[in-house]
């Protein structure tokens, strides 16, 4: 994925609030804290329930998945559905690849 498609990414997670797509993605890389209310889980939320799991290993490395796809986010997760979904893949990139030491 390139920069451009980045950057739409970023502006349509936020399309709700006047907030710079370089601040969303400092916060998702976990340079800042915070981009307005949005903290990186909420950010990481917000694409959860918004894009396909294409879009989210496009974004973010595996790694960076398995480390923010905690229980506390699975059960943020608005639909009952998507949770299951996500609880499935946060219990498989558990088993999968290894913690590290």
């Amino acid at each position: 994925m390139d920069q451009v498609e980045r950057i739409r990414i970023y502006k349509q997670l936020s399309w709700d609030y006047n907030i710079p797509p370089d601040d969303i993605e400092s916060v998702l890389k976990g340079e800042k804290a915070s981009a307005g209310h949005f903290t990186q889980e909420t950010l990481f939320i917000r694409m959860l329930e918004t894009y396909p799991w294409f879009t989210l290993i496009q974004v973010f490395t595996v790694d960076e998945i398995k480390r923010l796809l905690t229980r506390r986010v699975v059960s943020r997760l608005r639909s009952v559905s998507i949770q299951k979904k996500y609880e499935f893949v946060r219990h498989r990139l558990q088993q999968i690849i290894p913690a590290a030491r």
